[in-house]
C-alpha cells in the first residue's frame, strides 16, 4: 500500500530523514513515534508529497509519488494535521464539503457524504452551522477528520491528531478514533509523541531517532526486547507505561 525506499531530506543542510525505508501494508495501522525532532512529522509529510525527499522514492498502490502523479494519488489520501488546519472563516459545512467540492461534486452527492460522517464520528448535525472558533477542540478535530475522509480515500494520514486536547476529551476521542479505524478497515499512519497512545492504536509502532528507524515492531517488543539504550530510555520516560492501554 505505502512503500518508502531509501529515502532522506534535509532543511538547511541538517538532516532530518536518513536513508530510511518502510512498508506499510493495506488495513495495517502503524503508529510513528519519537522525541521531538526525530523525523515524524516529515515523513509524514513525504507520504502526502507535501515534502518530497531529497533521495529515495515514495510509492502508494505501487505508484511512484511523483510531481506528476500527486494530484491524481492525492484523492486516495486523506490527512489531518496537528492542528486541524480548519479555514476559520468557513463554518464547519463548508470546511468538510472542500476536497468534494474541489473535484465538483453535487450538491446531493455532498450532503449524503456529509450525513454519513455526520454518523460516523458523532459530530453534532447543529455544529456543521457553526464556525471553528465557535467549536470545541474535540469537535474540532472531528471536523477534521470528516474532511479528511470526504473523498473516500484509502489511506488516513494523521498528524498528532489529539496531541492539544484536554484529557478527557483525548480519552473520548482515542476510544471513538478506534472504533473509526476499525469500522473502516483503511491504512492508518498516525504519528504521536505518546507511548501509550500508540500502543492503543497500533498493528506495529515505529520509534524514530535522528531520522532512521530505531526499533519496529509489536508494542510489548519495546519493553521486553528494546533494540537499543535508546529504546529503553524512550520506554523508561513514560512511567506508566502498559502495551495496549490507551
Amino acid at each position: 500500500m505505502i512503500r518508502l525506499e531509501h529515502v532522506s531530506k534535509s532543511y538547511d543542510g541538517t538532516p532530518v530523514i536518513d536513508d530510511l525505508s518502510l512498508r506499510v501494508a493495506e488495513g495495517q495501522t502503524i503508529v510513528l513515534i519519537g522525541p521531538s525532532g526525530c523525523g515524524k512529522t516529515t515523513l509524514l509529510r513525504m507520504m502526502v508529497a507535501l515534502a518530497r525527499p531529497d533521495e529515495g522514492e515514495v510509492f502508494i498502490h505501487g505508484e511512484q509519488l511523483t510531481r506528476d502523479s500527486t494530484q491524481s494519488l492525492r484523492g486516495k489520501l486523506g490527512y489531518v494535521i496537528q492542528d486541524g488546519g480548519l479555514f476559520p472563516h468557513l463554518t464547519g459545512k463548508d470546511n468538510v464539503a472542500l476536497p468534494a467540492r474541489y473535484r465538483g461534486w453535487d450538491k446531493a452527492r455532498v450532503e449524503q457524504r456529509i450525513a454519513e460522517l455526520v454518523e460516523l464520528t458523532q459530530f453534532p448535525a447543529d455544529g456543521l452551522k457553526r464556525y471553528p472558533l465557535q467549536l470545541s477542540g474535540g469537535q474540532r478535530q472531528r471536523l477534521s477528520l470528516m474532511r479528511a475522509l470526504m473523498l473516500d480515500p484509502d489511506v488516513l494520514l494523521l498528524d498528532e491528531p489529539l496531541g492539544a486536547l484536554d484529557p478527557m476529551i483525548r480519552f473520548d476521542l482515542q476510544e471513538d478514533l478506534k472504533a473509526i479505524f476499525a469500522a473502516l478497515g483503511k491504512t492508518v499512519v498516525l504519528v504521536t509523541h505518546d507511548l501509550r497512545e500508540a500502543s492503543y492504536f497500533a498493528d506495529e509502532m515505529v520509534l524514530l531517532h535522528d531520522g532512521r528507524i530505531e526499533q519496529q515492531g509489536q508494542a510489548g517488543d519495546f519493553v521486553s526486547s528494546p533494540s537499543s539504550e535508546f529504546v529503553s530510555r524512550f520506554v523508561s520516560a513514560q512511567r506508566s507505561f502498559e502495551p495496549g492501554a490507551a
